[in-house]
C-alpha cells in the first residue's frame, strides 16, 4: 500500500510540474508575442484581427493554417500589399487571440461562418481569400457556403483532398478525448513542443530552412500554450468528417481564382492537393525549391500571384 501511495504521489507530483512549466511556458510565449489587433465577437467565439490599407480597396482576407497564427502573413506578406488593397489577417477560431466555444467548432463549415460572421459584422461583402495550407480549406468552405460573399480565392499550399494519414509532424494532435485532449494540452504538450520546436520547423519548412525570427516575429511562441496544442486537436479531428463532405461538394464551387504551391512542399503534395481542383476551375502553379511555408519563404511571389488572382476577378465578373 504505501508503495502504491508512493507512486501516486510521484505521478501527481510530475503532472504538477509540468502544469507549472507549461504556464511560465505560455506566459513567456505571450509576453514575446503580444496581441496585435482587435477583437469582434461572433457566434461561438471571437476573432482577433489586424487591418492594414484603406478600406475603400478590394479586401484581401489572409487566413493561416494548423497551429499557426495571423503573424505568418504579417511576417511580410501585408506589408507587401497594403499599399494597394484593403488587407485583413485574422486569428483561425481558437487559434492565436482568437476563440471557440467547443470543439466541434473545429468543422471546417463552422470555422467558414465564424470568420464570415466577422466579414459581415465589418461590412465586408465580396472579400478575396488568400488561405493557407488548412486556411485554404477553410476558405473553400467560405466560397462554398457564401458565393455571393466571396469574389475570389488566392490559395497558398491548400488543404483540399482528405489525406491518406496526418503529416508524422501532426500526429501527436490525433487525439479524440476531449477531457485526454485537456489534460495532455495543460501538461505534457507544451513543454515537448518546446524541446522539439527546432526539429518540428525543420520538418514544416522543409527543404527550406526556418527563418532564426520565427518564435517571435512569425508569432511560433504562441504556439506553446495548451489552447494552441488543444485546438490544433480539435482541427485535425474535425477534418475527418468535414473534409470528405466537402470534397462531395467542389462541383458546386462557382468561386473564381487559383492555388500556388511550393513545389517541393513536405507536408501537402502539390500533385495529390493541387491538381484535381483544376477541374473546378482553380488555376494550379509551383514555386521550384520552396516548401510548404511560401507565404514566409517566398512572400514576393506569392504577393503577386495574389495580385494577379485579385486582377483577374476584378476583370471578369463573378458568376454565382
Amino acid at each position: 500500500m504505501n508503495t502504491f501511495l508512493i507512486i501516486l504521489v510521484l505521478i501527481v507530483a510530475f503532472f504538477i510540474g509540468m502544469n507549472l512549466w507549461t504556464r511560465k511556458l505560455t506566459a513567456d510565449g505571450q509576453k514575446r508575442v503580444p496581441q496585435l489587433g482587435d477583437i469582434i465577437a461572433v457566434n461561438g467565439g471571437n476573432i482577433h484581427y489586424v487591418e492594414r490599407g484603406d478600406p475603400s480597396q478590394q479586401t484581401l482576407v489572409m487566413i493561416h493554417g494548423l497551429t499557426g497564427q495571423l503573424q505568418h502573413f504579417t511576417y511580410a506578406l501585408t506589408d507587401l500589399l497594403a499599399d494597394d488593397y484593403h488587407v485583413i489577417a485574422v486569428d483561425r477560431p481558437g487559434c492565436g487571440y482568437s476563440t471557440r466555444d467547443t470543439a466541434d467548432l473545429g468543422r471546417l463549415p463552422e470555422q467558414g461562418r465564424m470568420i464570415q460572421e466577422f466579414l459581415d459584422a465589418k461590412g465586408i461583402t465580396d472579400a478575396i481569400l488568400v488561405g493557407h495550407s488548412l486556411g485554404g480549406a477553410v476558405s473553400l468552405a467560405m466560397a462554398l457556403d457564401y458565393p455571393e460573399k466571396t469574389k475570389a480565392l488566392a490559395l497558398l499550399a491548400p488543404l483540399t483532398q482528405k489525406l491518406p494519414s496526418t503529416p508524422q509532424v501532426f500526429k501527436p494532435l490525433e487525439i479524440r478525448t476531449e477531457w485526454l485532449r485537456s489534460l495532455i494540452g495543460n501538461t505534457l504538450a507544451v513543454p515537448l513542443a518546446a524541446k522539439t520546436a527546432p526539429h518540428t520547423l525543420d520538418v514544416v519548412f522543409a527543404p527550406e530552412p526556418a527563418p532564426a525570427d520565427f518564435l517571435d516575429r512569425a508569432g511560433g511562441a504562441l504556439g506553446l500554450r495548451p489552447s494552441a496544442f488543444i485546438t490544433g486537436s480539435q482541427d485535425v479531428v474535425g477534418l475527418e468528417t468535414s473534409l470528405e463532405a466537402q470534397m462531395a461538394r467542389y462541383g458546386d464551387l462557382t468561386v473564381p481564382g487559383g492555388i500556388l504551391y511550393g513545389a517541393q512542399d513536405a507536408i501537402l503534395q502539390p500533385r495529390a492537393q493541387g491538381d484535381p481542383m483544376a477541374q473546378f476551375g482553380l488555376s494550379n502553379e509551383r514555386i521550384d525549391g520552396t516548401g510548404h511555408m511560401i507565404l514566409i519563404t517566398a512572400p514576393e511571389t506569392c504577393a503577386a500571384f495574389i495580385r494577379r488572382i485579385a486582377e483577374t476577378a476584378s476583370a471578369e465578373p463573378k458568376a454565382v
